[in-house]
């Protein structure tokens, strides 16, 4: 599933290309997303400006005249700029028009999402979709004393493990699983510790993990593990670069103990048994 790091790589290719540009026509090859593509859409937004492409979480935002289009990728998904004239493929689902150029959602599994969000309904930020989820990693609200302050005080009393606590967003949103595993290496954190047993020091180096590890995540293009690429076709490369994830077995880039693999809430984590004790 594409997480912050991809959704991002995919907000930065597209920007160049479509911010400032008009919808000129849209088509709506299949709806039957996660959530149905609005079926009068087209009406709504065909001649508005993109004015901007932001990002919440996941979730990308397209501010337009008279609203924002929240496009998520879903489990499969990718946004392509290809030339209007190029014939779609079978899993394009929503393509947008901006004259000679196209923006064409692919998705295969039909997870993602396109909607609408007037600003009739109010500000972006109260969608019942973005309003729930934690601090944004990479904005200057998770950053220094701030960071480590805010992971102390809401993992008090928690008794679940600190990569479901992670992993859950609602902290600190958009620590996905190959990021939590490299996080947590990264500060010396074990994946099953309690998260309510994080000391002051702990979530120091772990606020400042999170921020490296997300950037250079960035950096190397995302993460390509299936079907992600970015909006020129292109796999990322932070796979290449992982300290612990997808490594079980191998030796540890700090100790050179094997990296060992368990499972939590049916999701692999990777972690070092030495740089990591529990």
């Amino acid at each position: 599933m594409p997480e912050l790091p991809e959704v991002e790589v995919t907000r930065l290719g597209i920007q160049s290309h479509i911010e400032g540009r008009r919808i000129s026509s849209l088509e709506i090859r299949d709806g039957r997303l996660r959530w149905p593509v609005p079926k009068k859409l087209a009406q709504l937004i065909c001649g508005q400006q993109v004015q901007a492409i932001e990002r919440r979480g996941k979730y990308l935002l397209l501010r337009l005249n008279e609203g924002y289009l929240l496009i998520h990728l879903g489990m499969t998904g990718v946004l392509r700029i290809l030339p209007a004239a190029d014939l779609p493929k079978p899993h394009d689902r929503v393509i947008f028009y901006f004259g000679l150029l196209s923006l064409r959602l692919h998705d295969p599994r039909k997870f993602g999402a396109v909607l609408w969000h007037p600003h009739s309904k109010g500000p972006i930020a109260n969608n019942s979709l973005l309003s729930k989820l934690g601090v944004e990693p990479l904005s200057a609200d998770f950053a220094g004393a701030a960071a480590a302050d805010l992971l102390y005080q809401a993992s008090r009393g928690r008794t679940i493990a600190v990569k479901q606590f992670l992993l859950s967003g609602q902290t600190v949103v958009g620590v996905g699983n190959i990021y939590c595993s490299e996080s947590l290496f990264a500060a010396g954190i074990h994946p099953a510790k309690l998260a309510g047993r994080l000391s002051r020091p702990n979530c120091v180096r772990l606020a400042t993990a999170i921020r490296a590890v997300l950037s250079l995540a960035i950096k190397a293009g995302g993460s390509s593990l299936r079907d992600f690429v970015n909006s020129d076709g292109e796999p990322g490369h932070f796979m290449m670069q992982t300290k612990v994830y997808g490594r079980r077995g191998e030796a540890c880039r700090a100790c050179q103990t094997p990296i060992r693999q368990i499972v939590q809430s049916q999701r692999s984590s990777y972690y070092c048994p030495v740089c990591q004790k529990r």
